[in-house]
């Protein structure tokens, strides 16, 4: 999808991660853009007191849906909302789907109301399961957004060594509390970089099974000083993340929250053309790691949550 797919039709965005960082600054990137589109945006307990108030003038276009992506049923309760809503044409054709939350910890110890580990299940499960959910609402013309991460390299070089490299299991491991060792900060961020990994693994297997005119990319902000990624670290990571490296955003190392956001918002609405499946590194197509390529995990994965996606959280 390019810009010039995007016509005068009023049309709706699901979005979730937009509550604050670089997904708020997107949120109101693309309402600022697309005056005919309308955001909704999935947040648990309707997103900060006094959020929507922030969106002035916009916020006519913005509906908030409560949901909790670490509790499938509130996940796909909030899909069935979005349908009803669609069906009785309150919300306009969904041509959009921002999948922008994400968490991480210091360990992978964290278990969600399903029982499942929660980095795997907020950053890999939630956003299979709107897709899924969603699949048959999409109209031609859309494009599906996943933000990963840069960490799922593994290297030096994408990871400035804070992060260990993904380590890769059978997925009905990786939703297990406890799969990397358990010792903090390590197995924390490796089940962080694995999740991302996992994400943009599904986006190769969502890319072959979407129909025709609708196309699904991952976006890579890459690091991201002054977000709030980091509120489960140290007080060293915290205050390297908000006030050291801040300074390498101004140096143009690193992009700040708002030069990031408006490229995750314009990757968002299609600005830059790219063929379903890609990986867009800050806004250009390029290649993800060579590991992120392997048809057969990639399957394997998608039919773990997609069983998950059936057995979890059915809403009648």
């Amino acid at each position: 999808m390019d810009s010039t797919q995007i016509d005068s039709n009023p049309w709706t965005l699901v979005m979730t991660g937009a509550t604050r960082g670089i997904g708020r600054v997107a949120a109101r990137h693309v309402l600022a853009e697309a005056p005919d589109c309308h955001l909704v945006l999935l947040a648990r307990g309707g997103g900060p007191t006094g959020f929507a108030d922030d969106f002035g003038d916009v916020g006519g276009r913005l509906t908030i849906v409560d949901a909790d992506l670490a509790d499938m049923r509130s996940t796909r309760s909030a899909a069935a909302a979005i349908g009803w809503l669609l069906d009785d044409a309150t919300l306009p054709p969904l041509r959009g789907l921002a999948g922008n939350a994400g968490i991480q910890f210091v360990d992978d110890q964290h278990t969600t109301a399903d029982g499942l580990e929660a980095t795997f299940a907020v950053n890999v499960l939630a956003e299979h399961v709107l897709i899924g959910d969603l699949a048959d609402r999409f109209t031609r013309g859309s494009r599906i957004t996943i933000t990963v991460s840069d960490t799922h390299f593994g290297d030096l070089r994408h990871n400035l060594g804070m992060v260990p490299a993904p380590r890769w299991m059978s997925p009905a491991q990786l939703a297990r509390p406890g799969a990397f060792g358990g010792a903090p900060p390590a197995s924390g961020r490796t089940a962080y970089s694995t999740s991302k990994l996992a994400a943009v693994h599904l986006v190769h297997e969502w890319s072959r099974r979407l129909p025709d005119g609708v196309e699904i990319v991952s976006y890579n902000p890459a690091y991201v000083p002054g977000t709030d990624l980091t509120r489960d670290a140290g007080v060293v990571e915290r205050f390297a993340n908000r006030r050291m490296l801040p300074v390498f955003a101004l140096m143009g190392l690193l992009d700040r929250v708002p030069v990031a956001g408006r490229r995750l918002g314009d990757a968002i609405l299609g600005t830059s053309s790219a063929e379903s499946g890609a990986y867009l590194d800050r806004g250009r197509v390029a290649a993800s790691s060579a590991e992120s390529y392997d048809r057969a995990r990639e399957l394997e994965l998608w039919e773990f949550l997609e069983a998950k996606r059936v057995t979890l959280g059915n809403v009648q």
